[in-house]
C-alpha cells in the first residue's frame, strides 16, 4: 500500500494536545506538477483552437490588417467608406475616451471586423475549391489546365503551415447523390450476380421505390444533409457498430501485427520503448502537430476521427453501446497472468523515459501476487454478447470498489497485454506460426484482452508485439497512422543497448505500478464463464490464413501499367471464381474523407466487365482478348473507387435512406432486399501513409506484417491486404470452420495462382500464345 500513502497530500491525528498534522512534501510537489501540466495543455489547446479558428489566415495577420487600416487613416484616406465614423459615433465609452482615441478604437473594430470577413471569405472560397473533383478522374500524369489552376488556387487559400484540425472548417460536406443515379448503379452492380428472373423482379422494385417512397425519404436525408456536417457518419457509427449485440471480438475489431524483425527479445524493454512512443504520439496529437493528411500534396483530408484515439472505451447498453471519451490520462491499464494494473506514466508531471516504463513492466512481470476471485477471465465479458454484458456492468460494477477498478481500465490512455506466449514467425513451420499470430491478435484467449477499448496493445514473451482495435470510433487508416509512427520511433529513435534493453537511467523511487482489486460475487463469475464460451466458440471458429506474396509487388504491376489495387481485385475475383465457381457480391472499402467528417463507403469491385474477363480467361480466350477485357474490368474498378470517395457511391445512400424508412415506419421491399444481401467476399486495403519513417529499400524486414480482421459472412472471406514497398503483397484472410465451402489457405492458394496468371497475361511474353491453353488444366488440377 506505499504507493496509495504517497498518494495522500496531509494525515493528522486526533491527539489530547490538539491535532497533529502532518504534510507530505513529495506528494504536494506531485499535485503542484500535475496540475502545472495541466494548465500547460490548457493553454496549448486554446491557442490551437484560436489558430485552428482562423484559419486560413493566421492571428498575426489580425494585425497587419490594423496596421494597414490605421496607416491608410494617416494619409487622410477612410478605406472603411464611413463605417469608422459610423462606429465611433456608437462606442458605449465615447465621452469618456478623446476624440483620437475614440477614432483608434473604432479603426481596430472596424479592423478586426474586416479581418473576420476576410477569413470568413477564404474559408467559404476553401470549401468551395475542395468540392471540385474533377482531377481524381482524370489519367494519372496528365492534369488538364483547368486542375492546374485549381491546384494553384488551393495552395493559395490554403495558408501555411496548417495545424492537424486546420482544414475541419473549410471541408464540403457530403452531397447527397439522387436517388435515381443510385438505384441505376445499384442495378448494375447486381447484374452479375442476379439470373434474368430475380432481376427483372429487382428491377421492378427498384423502379416502384424510385418513383414513390424514394423521393419522400430523400426529401428528410437532404433535410438532414442540410442541418448535420456529415449525413452519413453518425447513422454509420450507431447502427452499424453500437446497436450490434454480438460480440465485437472478431465481428468488428481487427488487428495490426508487428514488423518482421524483432528489435529486443525483452518482453519488458519492447513495452518500455513502444509505449513511450505512443504518449510522444499523444503529445503531439494534442499540439496538433501531425500534418493533416494530404492527397497529391494539396488536397486535405477530413481529421476528425483522430479526435478519439487515446482515453476512449465503447460502454456497453441494453439497447445500444455508446463511446466514452475522457480528457487525458496520465496512466494505463495492464493485463498480465489473471492480474489487472494501472501505471502511471508521468512522474513529477513529466513522462517516464523507456527504460523506466520498462522497469515498471518488470515489477509486474515480476509480481507473484494471485489475482483475485473472477479477475482472471473478467475481460470475457468484453468478448462475449453485447446486452449480458451490458447487464453485469450494471449489477455488479456500478459501485464500490469494483466501479473504481472498471473505471481506471476504461479510463486508461489504453490497454495493454503482458502475453505469457510467445508469438511470430517462429521454428521450422514459419507460415503456421505466422497464421497462429495473427489469430492470436485477433482474439488472444478471448479474456486477457480488453476489446471495448479503443486499442489494446499486447505484447508477447520473446518481444514481438501487435495491437488490437475496437472499430467504432474510427476506421483502419487512422489507427494504421498512430501504429506506424510507434513503430519506427521505437526502433530507429530510441533504439536499444547491446543487452536488448531501453537506453537512460532509472529513477529508482518510482511507486509501484497498482494492483486493482474486485469483489466479483458468484453470479458475476457464471455470466463471465457463459460470455467466456460464447466467445470461444466464435474463436475456434475462426480459419486465418496470412499470404506473405513476395513474388513480385506494386513494381512489376506499375510497369504493366496497371492500377495495383485493380489488379489485385482483379486476382480476388478470379480466385474466388475458381474456389466456388460463382461471382459474389464484393466489398471493398473506399474513404470519403474528402469530406467533412467523411469514413467509408463501399466499392462493389465484382462489376459486369471483371466477371467477362474472369470468364473469357476462364473460357480460354486469346491472351490478346483477355487482355483487352482486363483494361475494361481495370478501368471501370478506378471509375467506381473514384466515385465512391468523392461522394457518388451506392451502399451509404441506400442505407441512409433504409434508416429513414424505419424512423417514419414505412416498410420498402426494395430496400429491404437491398440491405439482406450477403457480402461473401469483404476488402480492404490498408494503404502505408508515412513511408518517411521507413527506409524500405535498405531495410526490408523494418516493415509492419500489416493486419486483418474477422469474416463478415458465415460463409465468406475476410481479406485484408497491405502492399509494402515495391515487391511484396501480404494478405489476411479470414472464414470460418463450420463453412464446408471455405478454405483460408485453399483461397490464399487460388489468390497466388491468381496473381501469376494476370501478371503473365499482362506481361510481354513469347508464351504468351500458349498462355490460356497451359492455365486451364492447371485451374481444374488445384480444384
Amino acid at each position: 500500500m506505499a504507493e496509495a500513502h504517497q498518494a495522500v497530500a496531509f494525515q493528522f491525528t486526533v491527539t489530547p494536545e490538539g491535532i497533529d498534522l502532518q504534510l507530505s512534501h513529495q506528494a504536494l510537489t506531485e499535485i503542484y506538477l500535475s496540475g502545472v501540466r495541466s494548465w500547460k495543455k490548457r493553454i496549448i489547446r486554446l491557442k490551437n483552437s484560436v489558430v485552428t479558428g482562423v484559419y486560413p489566415a493566421s492571428p498575426s495577420s489580425w494585425l497587419f490588417v490594423v496596421i494597414a487600416i490605421l496607416a491608410t487613416m494617416y494619409t487622410r484616406s477612410d478605406p472603411s467608406m464611413g463605417l469608422i465614423a459610423k462606429i465611433q459615433e456608437h462606442l458605449p465609452v465615447s465621452k469618456s475616451m478623446s476624440t483620437q482615441c475614440q477614432v483608434v478604437v473604432s479603426a481596430v473594430l472596424f479592423s478586426t471586423m474586416l479581418w473576420l470577413l476576410l477569413i470568413f471569405t477564404m474559408r467559404l472560397c476553401l470549401k468551395q475549391l475542395l468540392s471540385y473533383h474533377r482531377w481524381m478522374f482524370e489519367q494519372h500524369g496528365k492534369m488538364s489546365n483547368t486542375t492546374k489552376v485549381w491546384v494553384a488556387l488551393v495552395r493559395i487559400f490554403s495558408g501555411r503551415k496548417p495545424l492537424l484540425y486546420s482544414y475541419q472548417g473549410s471541408l464540403p460536406n457530403l452531397p447527397v447523390p439522387a436517388v435515381k443515379d443510385t438505384v441505376k448503379r445499384y442495378l448494375e452492380s447486381v447484374r452479375p450476380l442476379m439470373d434474368d428472373d430475380k432481376y427483372e423482379l429487382m428491377t421492378k422494385l427498384a423502379t416502384e421505390f424510385e418513383s414513390s417512397l424514394g423521393k419522400r425519404l430523400q426529401w428528410y436525408l437532404k433535410l438532414k444533409a442540410l442541418w448535420a456536417s456529415n449525413y452519413v457518419s453518425d447513422w454509420w457509427e450507431e447502427y452499424v457498430y453500437l446497436r450490434g449485440r454480438s460480440p465485437i471480438m472478431v465481428n468488428s475489431n481487427y488487428y495490426g501485427m508487428d514488423l518482421y524483425v524483432t528489435p529486443t527479445p525483452i518482453q519488458a524493454a519492447r513495452a518500455g520503448n513502444s509505449i513511450h512512443a505512443f504518449f510522444l504520439h499523444r503529445r503531439k496529437l494534442n499540439k496538433e502537430e501531425i500534418k493533416p493528411w494530404l492527397l497529391r500534396s494539396a488536397v486535405p483530408c477530413c481529421s476528425y476521427q483522430f479526435e478519439r484515439m487515446f482515453d476512449t472505451c465503447r460502454i456497453p447498453g441494453a439497447q445500444t453501446d455508446s463511446v466514452q471519451h475522457w480528457q487525458d490520462s496520465d496512466y494505463i491499464a495492464i493485463y498480465h497472468r489473471g492480474r489487472y494494473f494501472r501505471l502511471r506514466v508521468y512522474q513529477a508531471g513529466r513522462l517516464l523515459s523507456p527504460r523506466e516504463i520498462e522497469y515498471q513492466i518488470q515489477r509486474i512481470l515480476d509480481d507473484p501476487s494471485p489475482p483475485s476471485a473472477g479477475e482472471a477471465k473478467l475481460g470475457a465479458l468484453t468478448a462475449g454478447d453485447r446486452i449480458p454484458w451490458a447487464k453485469a456492468r450494471q449489477t455488479y460494477f456500478s459501485s464500490g470498489i469494483n466501479k473504481r477498478s472498471l473505471d481506471c481500465i476504461e479510463r486508461a490512455a489504453f490497454f495493454v497485454t503482458l502475453d505469457d506466449e510467445e508469438q511470430g514467425i517462429l521454428g521450422d513451420d514459419p507460415q503456421a506460426s505466422l497464421d497462429r499470430y495473427a489469430k492470436s491478435l485477433l482474439h488472444g484467449k478471448c479474456y486477457d484482452r480488453w476489446f471495448d477499448k479503443s486499442f489494446s496493445v499486447v505484447y508477447y514473451k520473446n518481444g514481438k508485439n501487435g495491437i488490437n482495435a475496437e472499430h467504432s470510433w474510427a476506421d483502419a487508416p487512422v489507427l494504421a497512422h498512430l501504429w506506424e509512427y510507434t513503430l519506427a520511433t521505437d526502433c530507429f529513435q530510441l533504439g536499444y543497448n547491446a543487452e536488448g534493453h531501453c537506453k537512460g537511467d532509472v529513477d529508482a523511487s518510482l511507486p509501484k505500478p497498482q494492483k486493482l482489486n474486485w469483489e466479483i460475487p458468484p453470479e458475476c463469475e457464471e455470466q463471465i464463464t457463459q460470455s467466456l464460451a460464447v466467445a470461444q466458440t466464435l474463436a475456434d471458429d475462426v480459419d486465418f490464413h496470412v499470404l506473405s506474396f513476395q513474388d513480385f509487388g506494386k513494381g512489376r504491376i506499375k510497369r504493366c501499367r496497371v492500377s495495383p489495387d485493380a489488379l489485385i481485385q482483379t486476382a480476388l475475383q478470379l480466385a474466388y471464381y475458381r474456389n466456388r465457381k460463382t461471382f459474389c457480391l464484393t466489398y471493398e472499402a473506399s474513404m470519403t474523407r474528402l469530406f467533412r467528417e467523411g469514413r467509408t463507403e463501399t466499392v462493389r469491385s465484382c462489376t459486369n466487365e471483371s466477371c467477362a474477363f474472369v470468364r473469357a480467361l476462364e473460357g480460354g480466350e486469346a491472351a490478346e482478348v483477355c487482355r483487352r477485357l482486363f483494361r475494361s474490368a481495370s478501368e471501370k474498378h478506378q471509375q467506381l473507387y473514384r466515385m465512391a470517395m468523392t461522394g457518388a457511391g451506392i451502399d451509404r445512400h441506400l442505407f441512409c435512406l433504409y434508416v429513414v424508412s424505419k424512423y417514419l415506419g414505412v416498410e420498402s421491399p426494395f430496400l429491404k432486399e437491398v440491405l439482406a444481401e450477403p457480402w461473401r467476399l469483404s476488402t480492404s486495403q490498408t494503404p502505408v501513409q508515412q513511408a518517411e519513417l521507413f527506409d524500405i529499400v535498405n531495410h526490408p524486414e523494418y516493415i509492419s506484417c500489416g493486419g486483418g480482421f474477422g469474416p463478415v459472412a458465415d460463409d465468406g472471406y475476410g481479406v485484408s491486404y497491405y502492399i509494402l514497398g515495391e515487391n511484396m503483397i501480404n494478405f489476411h484472410i479470414s472464414c470460418k470452420h463450420s463453412c464446408p465451402d471455405t478454405d483460408a489457405h485453399k483461397f490464399g492458394a487460388e489468390i497466388r495462382k491468381a496473381l501469376h496468371d494476370l501478371i503473365q497475361m499482362l506481361s510481354p511474353s513469347p508464351r504468351e500464345a500458349t498462355f490460356t491453353a497451359q492455365s486451364r488444366p492447371e485451374a481444374k488440377k488445384d480444384l
